[in-house]
């Protein structure tokens, strides 16, 4: 009997290939909302997904007599009901690192478009306008970039801020200091330590309960007046009216986010139109290469686990 492998998200041909070379039977339906997912999910051993499938309690109970992985081509998992799958019994993986480098040089172009303004400057000009005296930035060289979450993500960000000749801080209470000082990584052991000296606070946490609403009115008031903010994690890491509130009142001079609350964000959404913040959707790990590498990778994962049971990327 050969395992059922459904595929509910853009996934590529060469890792579909992967599965059907082992014998596997492959099936792809995507664009499924929760009901048809749940109807679809019954009778398969493995779903893939990304991040736009939500894998809900219902579907998770609709496929639990037979479901027994599922793949996310891609680190965050806050689209799959763990809870849910952990009381089917059914394991849930990911590619920790897949993305990192993607979603990493993502967050240090919006850091570098931040301090000098690029979006504005680019469409004043393209409006006809010649404002060199409005568009004067700053240099990040010097400057301190405080990093909250320094998994794979975030010791990349570290990493390439060294190199520019930037001091940069960490805060994670689940990696031990050393492996921080380790890079030249000024460790903080709480967020009260880590925001008031860092003129550009970076969001690499996964989101939980515990992060959820991380950056609100009170952390906000802790940062640094005229610091920068960039996400590209999670958008519920922020509360998104306090930031808008700091940004009109100037505690925060600027902020880029490539994540929100709701996505996509409603049309009126004010910090999308907001004159000193840089918005993008959700482009953190949307390079060919890194979308290529999780495919492959969770592709594999799910093949050995059902073929061979070898875990690798368990959550």
């Amino acid at each position: 009997m050969s395992f059922k492998v459904l595929i509910a998200d853009k996934i590529s041909d060469e890792a579909c290939k992967i599965l059907q070379d082992a014998g596997l039977e492959v099936t792809k339906k995507t664009g499924l909302d929760e009901d048809a997912l749940a109807k679809e999910v019954q009778g398969f051993d493995a779903i893939l997904v990304r991040s736009a499938v939500k894998v809900t309690r219902k579907v998770i109970e609709a496929g639990k007599s037979s479901l027994k992985v599922i793949g996310r081509a891609g680190v965050g998992v806050d689209n799959i009901d763990l809870q849910a799958a952990k009381e089917a019994n059914i394991l849930v993986m990911n590619v920790p690192q897949g993305n990192a480098i993607a979603a990493a040089e993502h967050a240090i172009g919006l850091m570098f478009s931040m301090a000098r303004m690029i979006p504005q400057a680019m469409q004043s000009l393209q409006g006809g306008e010649w404002e060199r005296s409005k568009f004067v930035g700053v240099e990040l060289c010097g400057k301190r970039l405080g990093v909250i979450g320094f998994g794979a993500v975030g010791r990349i960000v570290a990493d390439r801020a060294l190199g520019l000749r930037m001091h940069v801080s960490a805060y994670d209470p689940s990696v031990a200091t050393y492996v921080m000082e380790a890079m030249g990584v000024l460790p903080a052991l709480t967020l009260d330590e880590l925001l008031p000296n860092a003129d550009i606070v970076s969001l690499h946490a996964t989101l939980t309960p515990a992060t959820k609403g991380l950056i609100n009115k009170e952390t906000i008031s802790k940062m640094k007046k005229g610091a920068m903010l960039i996400n590209t994690a999670r958008g519920a890491l922020v509360d998104e009216e306090a930031l808008l509130d700091a940004l009109n009142s100037g505690h925060i001079s600027f902020a880029a986010l490539d994540v929100f609350s709701k996505e996509p964000p409603p049309k009126d959404n004010p910090l999308i139109h907001h004159p000193r913040v840089i918005v993008t959707p959700h482009l953190g790990a949307s390079t060919h290469e890194s979308q290529r590498k999780v495919a492959l990778a969770i592709a594999r994962q799910v093949r050995d686990y059902l073929l061979n049971g070898v875990i690798a990327g368990a959550v």
